[in-house]
């Protein structure tokens, strides 16, 4: 199975700044809270919370990056798409090409920076929700691949998926 592009690290350690940051935000305010009751006006324990939760945020997120992107493979088989991810509970997807229906490749801006593309492929009947910014989610969604890979898999995939001869 292969392994996704090196930029999806950014991907995922951005995703658990923003996690851990927002979680992080209530445990201090509720620690910060706590320790000035305490200590009556303890600002030196405050900051030192404080500092101690952006290293809990930096370093939680550089783990959280690490093992994601080490659990995350993908393979195109004979037969489809086989995704493997997780890092607590893992998650098997096989998707036939006979499901796919269309695929998208997305570069957002630190994609472009970073030289990678997400592919989305398509598939009958899935009702995922939305992925923000009004993209909605696919069943084969690889977060980050190579510019080039991504255009031998868009170009692979459509080969598999046309049929020659249908049509209504």
């Amino acid at each position: 199975m292969e392994k996704l592009h090196p930029g999806a690290k950014w991907l995922f350690r951005i995703g658990g700044y923003f996690t851990l940051g927002f979680v992080g935000v209530f445990l201090f305010i509720w620690a910060g809270a706590f320790l000035v009751a305490i200590f009556k006006g303890g600002g030196g324990a405050v900051l030192s919370i404080f500092i101690l939760y952006i290293l809990f945020v930096i370093l939680g997120a550089e783990i959280y990056a690490r093992l994601t992107y080490n659990n995350w493979r993908y393979e195109f088989t004979a037969r489809g798409l086989k995704l493997e991810r997780g890092i607590i509970w893992k998650r098997y997807s096989n998707i036939p090409y006979e499901r796919i229906q269309n695929v998208d490749v997305h570069r957002g801006i630190l994609a472009r920076i970073l030289g990678f593309s997400t592919i989305d492929l398509q598939t009958a009947g899935y009702g995922g929700g939305y992925h923000g910014r009004g993209r909605p989610k696919s069943e084969g969604h690889i977060p980050a691949v190579s510019m080039k890979k991504a255009e031998e898999i868009r170009e692979k995939v459509m080969k598999k998926i046309t049929r020659k001869g249908s049509g209504l």
